[in-house]
């Protein structure tokens, strides 16, 4: 009987996450250290006690996303503690504590230690304002290394926070602070426990991950070193780069993954725009001749390696023929696939001072325009990979009687469901493009044998 009723006083918390990788593992992160101090966590749904929702303010329309998700949280259970944190918080905490049903609100120093400062989630009475726990962004210096588990085939590995460059249109900078790195160390052991947890890819991730190495502002390892290091951590059959910036790609990290044993070919690189005068009033540290010579340099040393892009449409003074430029400039690289983000506008930052303002109807038809030549690059690449053989990471994601999984160089495939391959790496040959994008390989038992 005793058992029971502990069990039924285990508060129960639930999260929500929206942004970026980063976000996800240091929610992940934050998860068990709820779990580690006896409480229960459970699904959005189920009714929780404590809701911690970590936010993303990239784009005004994830500030709109949190308000939804906050009012969902006061249907779901009128009683329960709904607590703020993420970069939205860093930047508005006001603004937030103003939303009806939040309770409190921390901000990028204070979010690790929100079991601590909120002393048993108890709601304030009614009429009573946010809690509201923000320091000044300059304060949060403290690293705190952060990884998602037991959420899918893949860990998101956070190696790197904060950023010193003080982009025109990116609040970042003023929502995570400056540029502050873990330990090679400490790296190594965190991706030793997630080998031992029998995950097989880990996903580095972090604001600017290329300037790594960076600890109270001096420059003590660089991110050559860290690859080195991971590759030769034993139980991870996959290392992949989740976004760095051109200027910090440099010939040996392209040279050392090329023959790396657990590095894939994939490489997501930034380029924002395609016109070097862009670039120039997005204060970019590049031209598009750094893009080009990078992207070279990888296809040269790995033909099928996939190269993602990141590129902004819309942005204060670019004209319809730097837009072009730009469209051009993409159509014409050997890349893989885009990332297209719209302009928008965000407060405190140097963008809001540059004129032309594009308005939102050419925004909209430049994002367009740049998802469809997306689609196409997507398309010719897995073209260009059809007949080869490659390893694929089954996942657990199964519709339609089918399983999926990425090969080395994220090559997204479909496959008939086979629980033995969930979270297995096999050999396969691509065989053909489906209606869904994605690309099917032939009968399993011809192409799953071990080897």
């Amino acid at each position: 009987m005793q058992n029971t009723e502990n069990h039924t006083d285990k508060k129960k918390v639930a999260f929500y996450t929206l942004g970026c990788k980063l976000n996800y593992s240091e929610t992940s992160t934050i998860s068990r250290m709820f779990e580690s101090k006896g409480y229960e966590k459970v699904e959005f749904n189920q009714k929780p006690d404590i809701f911690i929702i970590n936010t993303c303010s990239v784009t005004e329309n994830a500030d709109k996303k949190c308000k939804k998700i906050v009012k969902e949280a006061n249907k779901i259970n009128p009683d329960g503690y709904v607590t703020i944190i993420g970069c939205y918080a860093q930047l508005k905490p006001q603004e937030i504590a103003d939303i009806e049903g939040v309770d409190a609100v921390l901000g990028a120093a204070e979010k690790f230690q929100l079991i601590d400062l909120l002393d048993g989630f108890v709601k304030e009475p009614n009429g009573q304002k946010a809690k509201v726990y923000n320091q000044n962004i300059e304060e949060a210096i403290d690293y705190h290394t952060s990884y998602s588990l037991n959420d899918r085939t893949r860990t998101f590995l956070k190696v790197q926070d904060g950023c010193d460059y003080p982009c025109a249109y990116c609040t970042i900078p003023l929502a995570r602070g400056a540029s502050r790195s873990d330990s090679i160390a400490n790296v190594v052991k965190a991706a030793q426990e997630i080998a031992a947890s029998g995950v097989k890819e880990i996903v580095l991730t972090g604001v600017n991950i290329g300037d790594f190495g960076l600890r109270n502002g001096n420059r003590e390892e660089t991110f050559f070193d860290l690859v080195k290091a991971l590759d030769e951590v034993e139980g991870i059959n996959r290392f992949r780069i989740s976004s760095i910036e051109p200027n910090l790609l440099t010939d040996e990290i392209i040279a050392f993954v090329a023959q790396s044993k657990r590095f894939v070919p994939h490489f997501h690189i930034p380029l924002q725009s395609g016109s070097n005068k862009v670039l120039g009033l997005m204060r970019r540290r590049y031209k598009r001749e750094l893009y080009v010579d990078r992207v070279q340099k990888i296809k040269e040393l790995m033909p099928d390696c996939c190269i993602g892009v990141d590129v902004i449409v819309g942005h204060p003074g670019e004209t319809e023929e730097e837009f072009l430029e730009t469209y051009n400039f993409l159509n014409e690289l050997p890349i893989s696939y885009l990332h297209v983000f719209t302009y928008s506008e965000r407060e405190n930052t140097t963008a809001l001072t540059i004129k032309p303002v594009v308005p939102q109807s050419k925004r909209a038809e430049r994002s367009k325009m740049l998802h469809i030549l997306s689609d196409k690059k997507r398309r010719y690449f897995y073209e260009q990979q059809l007949g080869k053989s490659f390893e694929v990471l089954f996942e657990e994601d199964v519709e339609d009687g089918q399983m999926q999984g990425f090969t080395e160089n994220y090559v997204r495939v479909t496959a008939k469901y086979d629980p033995l391959l969930i979270n297995e790496t096999k050999q396969v040959a691509l065989v053909s493009i489906n209606e869904k994008m994605l690309v099917e390989v032939q009968e399993a038992e011809v192409l799953f044998e071990s080897h």
